[in-house]
């Protein structure tokens, strides 16, 4: 039930759509027979979103291509196994030099069998068949944009998710670090390894969501709250990229027996802490302030002298723990410049005596 209730609404809009293109294309334009025009609305739609209003257009050219190749062989050489098969791959074929989508190639396909098995060239014109496409497509941004979703709302989900997995591995790099185990700071390794899928997920939400923003005018109003989303997205994605190199130092470090810091795991925990928070305040909607003054106290210690270690693994986890730093204030909304100027000295510069 709850897998049904998150897709409700895009179920909803498919199935509106659907009767609705049958009925502008039948009862409006004339047409007998619009299958595609509900076809094309519905995949326009689609339960996973993303990519309307380029699908429309594949969706057209790929059905008159199919349609266009078909009509003109079926028509030659008449219907059959082979014939099929030769339309399909023809059809296809053209379908990918023209631009290579897998949307047109499918429906070029799709196309040419309708046209070679249930529906001969002498039954419907080619030209209607494309214009059934585009009422389709038409009718199906009609009704994302009339019925949309809250583009809000899956990022928040999906930001929800990431910035847990790197509050969650920062943590527990704090704890292994502080008990030097090594097991624990492997585990934490191997759950990084797996985070890259969570950022994908991440990307296509914010892509979504930004799509919807665009042509659902009473969606416009979240522009701000999706814009935090889409200027923490990169920056996060290299939090948890650096993380993970600074995981693999620590535990390098760790079975190396070098010497740690004390204040490691403190720093580790403020991070942690500060991700928190930017979660908190962008699903507020608000302006990350707290969370860029969080990130800016705990940087305060990212310096040779408090972090320093002797071993090489150890001035790679400081380096590690700077640039995860300045991800997380470019997260924050700030400037690469502008989070690389928040970060102490490395060293403390002696004057001269």
């Amino acid at each position: 039930m709850r897998r049904w209730q998150r897709t409700a609404l895009p179920i909803g809009q498919a199935a509106l759509a659907a009767g609705l293109a049958w009925l502008v294309a039948n009862n409006l334009i004339g047409h007998p027979r619009p299958f595609f025009a509900p076809i094309a609305a519905v995949v326009c739609l689609g339960v996973s979103l993303g990519q309307r209003l380029r699908r429309v257009v594949e969706l057209v050219v790929g059905v008159s291509v199919g349609i266009g190749v078909g009509d003109v062989l079926i028509s030659a050489i008449g219907s059959g196994p082979w014939q099929i098969a030769l339309v399909v791959a023809l059809a296809m074929s053209a379908a990918v030099l023209l631009d290579g989508g897998a949307v047109i190639a499918l429906q070029s396909a799709s196309s040419a069998v309708l046209v070679a098995t249930l529906l001969p060239p002498s039954s419907t014109g080619g030209l209607n068949r494309m214009v059934d496409a585009l009422i389709g497509g038409l009718v199906g941004l009609a009704v994302a944009a009339l019925l949309p979703a809250n583009p809000i709302t899956v990022a928040h989900r999906q930001g929800k998710v990431v910035l847990g997995e790197l509050a969650a591995a920062l943590r527990g790099l704090a704890d292994a670090v502080a008990e030097r185990d090594g097991v624990q700071a492997a585990a934490v390794l191997t759950r990084l390894r797996t985070s890259q899928a969570g950022i994908e997920d991440f990307r296509s939400a914010l892509q979504t969501g930004s799509e919807i923003a665009a042509i659902a005018p009473i969606r416009w109003k979240r522009r701000d709250e999706l814009g935090r989303y889409q200027a923490a997205l990169v920056p996060v994605d290299y939090a948890l990229r650096n993380t993970r190199v600074l995981a693999r130092r620590a535990l390098a470090a760790l079975r190396d027996g070098e010497e740690v810091p004390e204040a490691l795991p403190d720093v580790l925990r403020c991070y942690a802490d500060a991700v928190d928070q930017l979660r908190t305040e962008l699903a507020e909607g608000a302006e990350p302030t707290k969370a860029r003054a969080a990130v800016r106290d705990a940087a305060r210690a990212t310096t040779a002298a408090t972090l320093g270690g002797g071993g090489f693994s150890m001035r790679v986890v400081l380096a590690q723990i700077r640039s995860v730093a300045v991800d997380l204030l470019q997260a924050t909304g700030l400037s690469r410049s502008e989070a690389t100027a928040a970060l102490p000295p490395l060293t403390r510069e002696v004057p001269p005596a």
